[in-house]
């Protein structure tokens, strides 16, 4: 492995003193280093007019506006925090967010999609993913002494923003998770990967979904982030405060939660019951 050089191992220290998540410092360090590589210079020696001439490359790239600002955040930590040029960031804009609402599967749509997942423990973690809400790198990291039965509450460790929080454990959802757990008896993990020393990897669970997706026959795009967008739309279908949605999404803001567009409602509740008796 080559040696990481001053400037690396100082964005590293100064990103890991400000408990950024091991995911965020990855793509920190990836975007950065993109950015360096356009120049063929060390990033250090570039100015604004480059950061600039970058992101104009980016657009004409076609990124996606998620990768884009993305590199923004990292490029401003880099020029703000690393570098000390503590007038720099605000010079560096981030992308206009698009105003296009994401896709909702109907609750007839979840249960097709769940009967289509092809692994036992897959489909355990996406039922896992849907009924609670959870975001793909939560599920992963799901322990069993997280599962508390006894107040209906699952523990999410380090969420989004270096965040605990709980939420929400339906009867329905404990009695799927207490029948997988008397047949496969994971430890420490509920979702371990390959070797049952590590969870489960969320890449593997949105292969799992792609895969799903053709299966049911679905033509809406659907990746672990549907589900729960999925479950918050039927939360608030059900008439629960957006409030309390808030919460258990752990969002900080509530204009993060607001824009959850209403799914058509279910024809019938048979396949439903099939599910539920994990049959």
């Amino acid at each position: 492995m080559a040696e990481l050089s001053p400037l690396r191992r100082r964005m590293i220290e100064d990103m890991t003193v400000r408990n950024l998540a091991p995911t965020t410092q990855r793509s920190y360090i990836s975007a950065v280093a993109r950015f360096s590589r356009f120049f063929g210079r060390s990033p250090d020696r570039l100015d604004l007019d480059d950061v600039r001439s970058f992101q104009v490359h980016l657009v004409s790239q076609g990124v996606s506006w998620g990768n884009l600002n993305q590199t923004v955040a990292a490029l401003r930590f880099f020029y703000g925090v690393t570098l000390g040029h503590a007038e720099v960031p605000e010079r560096i804009p981030y992308a206009r967010a698009p105003r296009s609402l994401p896709e909702i599967l109907s609750p007839e749509e979840v249960i097709r999609f769940l009967e289509a997942v092809a692994g036992f423990k897959c489909r355990i973690a996406l039922a896992t993913a849907y009924g609670a809400g959870l975001r793909a790198s939560e599920v992963a990291t799901l322990q069993i002494s997280d599962i508390d039965s006894t107040r209906k509450l699952i523990r999410v460790r380090q969420g989004k923003g270096g965040r605990d929080r709980h939420a929400m454990l339906s009867d329905q959802l404990l009695g799927i998770l207490r029948a997988y757990w008397r047949l496969t008896r994971p430890d420490p993990w509920l979702f371990p990967g390959r070797d049952r020393a590590t969870p489960i990897h969320p890449t593997a669970l949105n292969a799992a979904c792609r895969s799903a997706r053709a299966a049911a026959g679905l033509s809406k795009r659907v990746t672990v982030h549907t589900l729960r967008h999925s479950f918050a739309t039927h939360l608030l279908e059900a008439g629960t405060d957006i409030r309390i949605i808030q919460v258990l999404l752990g969002h900080s803001h509530l204009s993060t939660t607001a824009p959850i567009p209403r799914s058509p409602a279910p024809r019938s509740s048979r396949r439903r019951a099939r599910w539920t008796g994990l049959s």
